[in-house]
């Protein structure tokens, strides 16, 4: 469903990635684990054409890597970064409204059904609907993150790290989730610093440093992998 080819990303001058090849299936989660600094989010931006970069990228057997942001978020490719980054002046649903921009326009339209789904989903968002964004916990935040990305009617879901900053019985909540929406038929590219709780959830991972992709594979065999576990073990047992 993605595939990415020979992709170099740049800040300026700078070069981030270094001839990157993934690809995600139609029914997959595949997971991005690399330490801080190794390409993630970089990554993550470049398919959602927020930086500049070269190589090849293909979504649903078309090229997206010359196509803005907005027409790769309405083809239902969505993003959600790093942060949360909701808007804390408007209310949950006003949030979760916001999402579906991308399919309906500027104008009204019914999001009954739309909103349920999110509402079955996270339930806490629905008993806050009212509630402006800022009021919210960090889970909660995380939550709307994810569930607006939902109200844009998502055919892949980028995640960027959602564990980050949250409490283990929240992550552990919200992993399930994840798990759930892939199973409503959403295929996901998860990237996430936890490799244990990544590769967990994941049929497949890439293992990402210094821009470049060292290692590939089955999830199951890389976790027993000697390479991951002598890179990955504090992580592991921090995570355990």
């Amino acid at each position: 469903m993605l595939d990415i080819k020979n992709v170099h990303a740049y800040y300026g001058n700078i070069e981030a990635l270094h001839g990157v090849d993934l690809s995600v299936g139609s029914k997959e989660i595949v997971a991005i684990v690399g330490s801080n600094g190794a390409g993630k989010t970089t990554l993550l931006r470049s398919i959602s054409g927020l930086i500049t970069k070269t190589g090849a990228i293909s979504y649903n057997g078309e090229a997206i890597d010359k196509r803005s942001p907005r027409h790769i978020a309405k083809a239902g490719l969505i993003h959600v970064p790093e942060g949360r980054h909701v808007f804390p002046g408007l209310t949950v649903e006003e949030n979760l409204a916001v999402g579906s921009v991308s399919w309906r326009g500027i104008g009204k339209a019914n999001l009954g059904d739309d909103l349920e789904k999110v509402f079955y989903l996270f339930a806490r968002l629905k008993e806050r609907r009212k509630q402006y964004a800022w009021s919210l916990s960090g889970g909660e935040q995380q939550m709307l993150a994810i569930g607006r990305a939902i109200m844009g009617r998502p055919k892949l879901l980028m995640l960027d790290e959602p564990s980050m900053g949250l409490a283990p019985i929240v992550i552990d909540e919200l992993f399930v989730k994840i798990v759930e929406i892939n199973s409503m038929g959403v295929p996901i590219l998860l990237v996430e610093q936890n490799a244990l709780l990544a590769m967990s959830i994941s049929q497949r991972a890439y293992i990402l440093e210094g821009g470049k992709v060292v290692l590939e594979g089955n999830s199951k065999d890389l976790l027993n992998d000697v390479r991951v576990r002598e890179a990955y073990l504090g992580k592991l047992k921090d995570s355990a």
